[in-house]
């Protein structure tokens, strides 16, 4: 390979010219959608580009339709800016480039990952064998913790889902806060669970524990219920003390959107607003918000690991794989397979 440092000072530079014009520079692009096309596209080139060039038109081209996110003076959405040191450590993973869907892919990254699971479950009172998996946003998080719990209920219910499918299966009863996120709809949508029952919250957007339990009482049969750390309008917080006591009683799984929210386990001010939650099932939170690293960077910890593992996992006769529990394949706990 040739010398690639001057290439990467040079993508350093127009990376710290970038951050340094943040607070100077609009905080939405002056640009329109059809300039960016004609600055981005053209035709696509009959040949190589030298790795310079390419740095240097990307970054002028890029630069009038880039948000700045990162400024103080942005308020649009929940965004994080990235730290330095989540940044620089980006960079380093992109340089490192380890596809870490098996241990013996990327034994380092595999053991970073249950590293940040051993951190993250003490930070936030979490189950310490809680099971995790890294996705690209709460989103997928959902998926995968959704997942995990259609696994467990019907299990329960003497149904192997992933053996036999939906088709004739019992019917899951999905129970969620009137104020919800909308990526929970997404989610139960992708596993084929259809839409779900919504249960009236108060004028903060927080379930009302007494509508569940009416809820919870109606039926019987496989029942799974979504509770929320920080509804998106208001930062409202769920009753999860009494919310976990209504569906412990009534053997559901219970899940926590805290795509922002759950980090308020991590302040003693705070924590009382999250008081309960450690009781659910499966939490999901994004990593690029409080954590302030680069997106995209979500978390999904299950208490059930096994139902967690049964929904994901798959093998192959060309997979290494390690059954021992003594490494950590990341493909066993995420959608991803790479």
């Amino acid at each position: 390979m040739n010398d690639i440092r001057p290439l990467l000072r040079r993508t350093a530079e127009l990376a710290s010219e970038y951050l340094e014009s943040l607070e100077d520079r609009p905080v939405f692009p002056q640009v329109n959608a059809d300039e960016l096309r004609r600055s981005l596209g053209g035709p696509l080139p009959d040949g190589p580009t030298e790795p310079e060039e390419v740095v240097e038109r990307l970054a002028a081209a890029a630069d009038p339709g880039l948000v700045a996110m990162g400024s103080g003076r942005y308020f649009g959405f929940v965004i994080g800016g990235a730290l330095p040191a989540a940044l620089a450590a980006d960079w380093l993973a992109s340089a490192w480039d380890q596809n870490a869907g098996l241990y013996v892919g990327g034994p380092s990254a595999s053991v970073v990952e249950q590293v940040v699971r051993d951190w993250v479950c003490d930070l936030l009172g979490l189950p310490a064998d809680a099971s995790i998996g890294f996705v690209t946003g709460t989103q997928m998080g959902s998926v995968t913790a959704l997942a995990a719990a259609r696994f467990r209920v019907l299990d329960r219910a003497g149904w192997d889902v992933g053996r036999d499918g939906l088709s004739g299966a019992p019917r899951v009863r999905v129970l969620v806060g009137e104020k919800r996120h909308v990526t929970i709809d997404r989610a139960l949508r992708l596993l084929g669970l259809g839409a779900p029952e919504a249960v009236a919250a108060d004028a903060q957007g927080r379930m009302k524990a007494d509508a569940l339990r009416v809820a919870l009482d109606s039926h019987e049969g496989p029942t799974i219920v979504c509770a929320q750390a920080g509804e998106v309008n208001t930062g409202s917080f769920d009753p999860f003390e009494e919310i976990a006591a209504a569906t412990a009683e009534h053997g559901a799984w219970l899940h926590v959107d805290g795509a922002f929210g759950l980090w308020a386990a991590a302040s003693p001010q705070l924590r009382g607003l999250v008081r309960g939650a450690e009781r659910a099932d499966s939490w999901i939170t994004d990593a690029h918000k409080w954590l302030n690293v680069p997106y995209d960077s979500a978390l999904v910890l299950c208490a059930d690991s096994e139902a967690h593992r049964a929904a994901m996992a798959t093998t192959a006769s060309y997979l290494i794989q390690d059954d021992s529990g003594a490494v950590y394949d990341q493909m066993d706990w995420v959608p991803e397979f790479s």
